[in-house]
């Protein structure tokens, strides 16, 4: 069943659009009751009524905000509904922009629709500055909408974990380092993609004799070329209990250069296709 959670419509006084535009709550004398919270915290995606747009010519869109709860991941989207006033026209509505979300006195920023790492359960403050486009074209609109969404869901606990044994790099060095790589859910398997990449424009090099690794080949066949600034390891035994060490030498030149890493996943559900996760690794800098 999927989680229901009590929302507020905030108050869309102050809020500046484009000319012709403006920003009205939605219709019918203010926002609906809430629905009660949820009292079991299953993960689910929760929505808002966060205000319509209103332009030339009858011009409107009714936009709300939603954030997956419960996940390793906090999404937010703006689904709208959009239309001409007085037409029969069905239009298909595309929603572009960015959000900000206040919770526990941080401030998280993104893309729509766009993911962030879940900060956890609370009540988030959310803003979004929304470009609206309908298919068949008719209705185009931008301004600034708000909602609130208290997300009651915990947040989900990592299944895998990456380290390093240092975190900073030097100009003109050579580095080596040993990443260790933990799974620590008995579910899912043993396999999983770890990934390091380097700013390509600094003339970063990452390199290793660990047979599982390589540099990621680019181009048309025949090409041959390897992207020297990045690493892609296939990992295959990891158990709980038995972490999986890569070690790696990453050279920089006389520039510097930031070093990102991923680790991509798989969980268990047999054949369904999206089972598995992609986590952050530790991100290193350079003095």
């Amino acid at each position: 069943m999927p989680t229901r959670s009590s929302t507020v419509l905030k108050a869309l006084t102050g809020v500046t659009a484009l000319p012709l535009l403006a920003l009205v709550a939605p219709a019918g004398g203010g926002p609906p009751a809430a629905p009660p919270a949820s009292a079991t915290g299953e993960p689910a995606t929760l929505c808002a009524p966060a205000g319509t747009l209103r332009g030339a010519d009858g011009a409107y869109a009714r936009i709300g905000l939603c954030a997956d709860s419960g996940g390793l991941r906090l999404t937010l989207s703006a689904p709208a509904s959009c239309g001409r006033a007085g037409s029969r026209t069905t239009y298909d509505c595309r929603t572009t922009g960015t959000w900000t979300a206040r919770h526990a006195g941080n401030t998280l920023t993104g893309t729509l629709p766009g993911p962030v790492e879940h900060p956890g359960p609370g009540t988030y403050d959310l803003t979004a500055t929304v470009h609206i486009r309908s298919q068949p074209a008719g209705v185009e609109l931008q301004g600034t909408v708000h909602a609130s969404l208290t997300l009651n869901a915990p947040r989900a606990k990592p299944t895998h974990t990456v380290t390093v044994n240092r975190t900073t790099l030097r100009r003109a060095t050579t580095t080596t380092l040993t990443y260790t790589i933990h799974r620590d859910s008995e579910d899912g398997d043993g396999s999983a993609r770890f990934g390091l990449i380097g700013e390509e424009a600094s003339g970063t090099r990452i390199s290793t004799t660990d047979p599982r690794c390589v540099n990621p080949l680019v181009g048309r066949h025949p090409q041959t070329t390897r992207l020297p600034h990045a690493l892609d390891c296939a990992l295959t035994t990891l158990q709980p209990g038995r972490p999986e060490k890569v070690t790696v030498q990453v050279s920089l030149g006389p520039e510097c250069s930031t070093v990102v890493s991923k680790l991509g996943y798989w969980m268990p559900e047999g054949q369904a296709l999206y089972t598995g996760g992609m986590l952050p690794g530790p991100k290193l800098t350079c003095d």
